[in-house]
């Protein structure tokens, strides 16, 4: 499972409307970093980030140290609303 699956099951996993959920990769300047944005419907945007940005954290967390056994890159996720 490469990183952007990952991301998007998890996500996934939180939302109510997983229709809405849209995770795409991004090319980015920098050599060893991966962007990963994530779009999620409005009322699943509290779900998403959590209470103090806890889950969002929480989701960067693991992505990164699955990233960290493969690929080895830094992984930075924005997450965004319709």
């Amino acid at each position: 499972m490469d990183l952007v699956e990952l991301t998007e099951e998890i996500v996934k996993s939180l939302v109510v409307n997983e229709d809405a959920v849209s995770v795409k990769e991004f090319p980015t300047e920098e050599k060893n970093v991966m962007l990963i944005q994530v779009i999620v419907a409005e009322e699943d945007m509290g779900r998403v980030i959590g209470k103090d940005g806890k889950c969002a954290n929480a989701i960067r967390t693991l992505v990164q140290a699955s990233s960290a056994l493969k690929e080895n890159k830094y992984v930075k996720i924005n997450i965004d609303k319709f």
